[in-house]
């Protein structure tokens, strides 16, 4: 079956890590909290355009791509020059050191495809990588800030892939704008200051404190200018030998130099070689009048976004007051149900028998909306029972997931959308820092415990398997099978609730991509309620505790970029919690 279509059937009619996070979320507390008024209107910043539209993490990347749209360039073109220069200017979120899912529609063969780049464990990981010897489960801080954390990077073979599918320019003119920027130097975004001040570990690594620390070790700050020609070298060769150039030579044997630096064998040159990103289905179905499309696994990002969705969808939630309690009561325990089942059941497809159909057939989703009372939490929900003893047989491992990525969405002058989430994992990823960017730490999104009660883990490590993520690039059409809405967000776990509760606001209660991408958070991920701190959200508390949630404040830093199709023209935001803008002509 064609991912076109998908498409169409799934529419109506067609069927001490507090350390370095306490830190971190201490330091982004100054950036500015947007507060809703009682209309709904939020002083956030939208873009037209009628040709294209760029929404990014990043002034910079944001005016990359938009150059490179100018240029007559692809969505997907233009995503290799913002995915480039992101890796320079926002290091602590993404870069070439790590992977990315990428959601791409075609306007003109109206072809959606959905591809990989998820990075791969090194064929020497054993299910044991993260035991001591007694076999418990090393301190979380250790495994992350280890080369044996560092899973095989996927951003450059999912760009390439993507490039030889749907490129218009040369892959070498795609990396000059960020060569440009890391050698003629670039103002320290907010963000980017924050996250250094609010890491103590990051002045660790040599290469990284030489650059992220001036002489005296102080943190360099907001608005200090920062060169980067380590990285202007390594985009250089990777710009006239192409991907080829990272995962074999030089580059390759920095990376495995820095990785094996532990003295512990733990990748080798051809996990490098061997690397391929991969097409997967698109997983689309219906919400409201409207097809929903996400990834599928390894990400669970796609399917808990679906399942809340369709869960959702047994409720009316445009007549509720979008600022009350009432529906978000809803939202917070359909997705206790939905992360209940992601926690059982959800891994790399390859390695595990994922019952993804299972869990998104509209009457295992009614069933399960049966479960959520008006008047009361249901409380911590359990995974839904199937007859699969091969499924049956995998149980539930929680696993603490940082809050870091990026995420972009561009759509070119042919109608072509790139909506893509992109990670390092933790902020500034492993803290390990070779040719000017940062490794990933990506292998610690898998379970540490092989095995709970006798039973195996889905998400347990394996060689050449891909850790379970909850990114979820997405694309919404409409009944003529046209792109309406294409959004995404960095924050970890609380992705797939920053999607779900964008779609909600924009789809059941008419609000624009800006003032979606503003609106307090409230949150679920079958625990406490977690209530977004200095927003209005928290007049909401006291109503939510007395339909029995547990509530706690957090600093839920979203980083939606959404741009929405209407009325022959295209709308963009960028999250007002980041540095992020929209650009469109």
């Amino acid at each position: 079956m064609t991912d076109d279509l998908r498409v169409r059937r799934a529419l109506p009619g067609w069927g001490a890590l507090a350390l370095i996070l306490g830190g971190l979320l201490a330091a982004c507390s100054t950036s500015p909290r947007p507060i809703l008024t009682d209309s709904g209107s939020v002083g956030v910043a939208e873009a037209t355009g009628r040709h294209f539209m760029v929404a990014t993490a990043d002034p910079a990347a944001s005016k990359a791509a938009l150059a490179i749209l100018r240029k007559g360039g692809s969505a997907v073109d233009a995503a290799i020059a913002a995915q480039a220069v992101l890796g320079l200017v926002e290091p602590q979120s993404s870069g070439i050191g790590g992977g990315a899912f990428l959601l791409h529609w075609d306007g003109v063969t109206r072809k959606l495809s959905a591809l990989d780049g998820r990075e791969t464990a090194p064929k020497n990981a054993r299910p044991d990588l993260f035991l001591d010897e007694d076999g418990k489960p090393v301190d979380f801080l250790d495994a992350a800030l280890s080369g044996r954390s560092v899973g095989v990077p996927g951003v450059l073979r999912v760009l390439e892939l993507a490039h030889r599918r749907e490129g218009r320019l040369p892959w070498a003119d795609l990396f000059q704008p960020a060569i440009e920027l890391a050698e003629n130097g670039f103002a320290i975004p907010l963000q980017l200051a924050d996250a250094i001040a609010g890491d103590p570990r990051l002045k660790d690594d040599p290469e990284a404190r030489a650059y992220f620390f001036d002489a005296a070790g102080n943190p360099r700050g907001a608005g200090a200018i920062l060169r980067n020609p380590a990285y202007a070298e390594t985009l250089r060769a990777i710009a006239a030998r192409g991907a080829d150039a990272f995962y074999g030579g030089p580059i390759a044997q920095a990376i495995l130099a820095e990785v094996n630096a532990d003295g512990i064998q733990h990748m080798s040159a051809m996990d490098l070689l061997d690397y391929r990103a991969r097409e997967r289905g698109s997983l689309c179905r219906p919400y409201r009048a409207y097809a929903v499309c996400s990834m599928g696994p390894p990400t669970s990002g796609g399917i808990a976004l679906l399942q809340i969705l369709g869960i959702l969808q047994n409720f009316d939630l445009a007549p509720l007051d979008p600022n009350g309690a009432r529906a978000f009561h809803l939202i917070a325990d359909a997705s206790r149900l939905a992360f209940a089942d992601r926690d059982r059941y959800v891994a790399d497809a390859d390695f595990a028998r994922v019952p993804t159909a299972k869990l998104l057939e509209a009457s295992y989703l009614k069933a399960r909306a049966g479960q959520v009372r008006s008047d009361r939490t249901l409380g911590e929900a359990r995974p839904g029972k199937f007859t699969d003893p091969m499924i049956v047989a995998r149980a539930s491992q929680r696993q603490l997931e940082p809050v870091s990525t990026t995420h972009f969405v561009i759509v070119d002058s042919a109608g072509d959308i790139v909506s893509m989430t992109s990670s390092i994992e933790m902020g500034f990823g492993s803290h390990r820092m070779v040719g000017g960017f940062l490794l990933n730490n990506q292998l610690t999104d898998f379970s540490f415990l092989p095995a709970a009660g006798g039973r195996l883990v889905a998400n347990r490590i394996e060689p050449g398997k891909r850790p379970r993520s909850s990114m979820a690039p997405t694309i919404v059409f409409d009944q003529d099978n046209d792109p309406v809405i294409a959004l995404g967000s960095p924050g970890g776990p609380n992705i797939i609730g920053y999607v779900t509760q964008a779609l909600v606001e924009m789809i059941d209660w008419g609000r624009s991509p800006g003032a979606a991408a503003a609106a307090p958070h409230i949150l679920n991920r079958n625990g406490p309620t977690l209530v977004e701190a200095g927003t209005s959200a928290l007049d909401l508390r006291d109503a939510l505790e007395a339909l029995g949630h547990d509530v706690e404040e957090r600093n839920l830093k979203s980083g939606l970029n959404i741009v929405q199709f209407k009325d022959g023209a295209m709308i963009g935001a960028s999250d007002p919690r980041r540095d992020g803008i929209a650009l469109g002509e």
